[in-house]
């Protein structure tokens, strides 16, 4: 039985995806972050091969692929959260489903793109064909018998292809976003920094779900924001006060534009150096701020690369969705819900990118 299968926005390929930190990967996955989306209705058609997960126009994607990620990608969370988060619930499912879910959406990516890569009769060249199979020389010889039984007992050749797939999908994002190279001013990246004193107007209940404050619990804690407001008027300590109330998880932050909430962000770059603003009302509770430095320079140029990358990304990604509104996608459902990540101590590779990203620039 097939399902019409719908790519979503996964504009940054798997292999750029997988450097981020573990512990920030755990905490996408905990919060809830968006979920691949599935057509729900069943097309009546046979025709899958053997081990085929999905078929995207005539690119095929096999569970040994699909296993070699999720090993990889499995061990890198286990590292950092431990073996036993698996099964614990989040807004849409188990984190093990969002793991899944989220390998699928990147591996069907790097398929799409391979196609819009031949579009664009962009291919590799005989070197690059050759570092991809050093690189997979290198990746396999670090494999235990219990790691290749794993990942479907995926063979040499196997490996090489999924990284001349990745170097395809690498090289075709480089074709498209060649000429993107955009000025930006230093207002436009313009990176502040400043102390807060947040006091929520929120709880966590025992689900770890976010329960809000009644009316009348939200008016005690605005009550104690005035009051902290009316001792930092009298000349005490900001820094005093933000070790004794704060409760955000960071007392210091920098950020730009377009980076917080807009009433927060409004309230603290309108404040000139050491002012400090009343209490703002915000999504999370109630917050003051003091102002450090209207203009980190040192954060504001790494912000101004990450505008453009950003930038890079829109463009990439119109093309990119225009292109994958066309395609015919459909997902071996019964073969995809049988799935499930390997439990077994003996089973450790990790390297899969860690590999990838010495042979290829990514």
């Amino acid at each position: 039985m097939k399902k019409k299968l719908r790519l979503g926005h996964y504009i940054i390929s798997y292999f750029r995806l997988c450097r981020l930190a573990g512990a920030l990967l755990s905490l996408a996955l905990l919060c809830g972050c968006a979920a691949p989306d599935f057509d729900r209705k069943v097309v009546f058609t046979t025709g899958f091969g053997d081990g085929e997960v999905f078929r995207i126009e005539d690119s095929t994607c096999s569970l040994t692929e699909i296993m070699v990620y999720l090993v990889n990608t499995q061990d890198g969370y286990e590292t950092y959260i431990g073996r036993d988060v698996w099964k614990k619930e989040t807004d849409t499912g188990t984190i093990e489903t969002r793991l899944k879910e989220s390998v699928l959406a990147k591996v069907a990516q790097i398929k799409a793109m391979n196609l819009l890569a031949q579009e664009n009769n962009i291919s590799l060249s005989d070197a690059e064909i050759s570092l991809a199979q050093q690189a997979a020389d290198e990746y396999y010889s670090t494999l235990s018998d219990a790691d290749i039984a794993a990942m479907n007992n995926v063979t040499l050749d196997e490996i090489a292809k999924i990284y001349e797939e990745q170097a395809l999908a690498g090289k075709l994002y480089k074709y498209i976003i060649r000429d993107i190279n955009p000025e930006i001013s230093d207002d436009e990246a313009r990176t502040i920094t400043v102390e807060q004193i947040l006091l929520k107007t929120y709880s966590l209940n025992a689900q770890g779900e976010r329960v809000d404050f009644s009316d009348a619990k939200k008016r005690e804690v605005y009550a104690k924001a005035r009051s902290i407001l009316t001792s930092l008027s009298e000349d005490n300590s900001f820094e005093e006060l933000m070790s004794e109330y704060n409760e955000a998880d960071e007392s210091t932050i920098s950020f730009g534009k377009g980076e917080k909430e807009e009433v927060y962000e409004n309230a603290a770059f309108n404040l000139g150096t050491e002012e400090v603003s009343g209490v703002i009302d915000t999504n999370d509770g109630y917050v003051i701020l003091k102002c450090i430095t209207t203009f980190n320079k040192e954060e504001t140029e790494a912000n101004k690369i990450k505008i453009v990358a950003q930038r890079k990304r829109e463009v990439f990604g119109t093309q990119y969705d225009t292109f994958v509104s066309t395609l015919t996608k459909e997902l071996n459902q019964k073969l995809w819900d049988s799935i499930t990540l390997v439990d077994d101590e003996n089973v450790t590779t990790s390297q899969l990118i860690e590999i990838y990203d010495k042979y290829f620039d990514a």
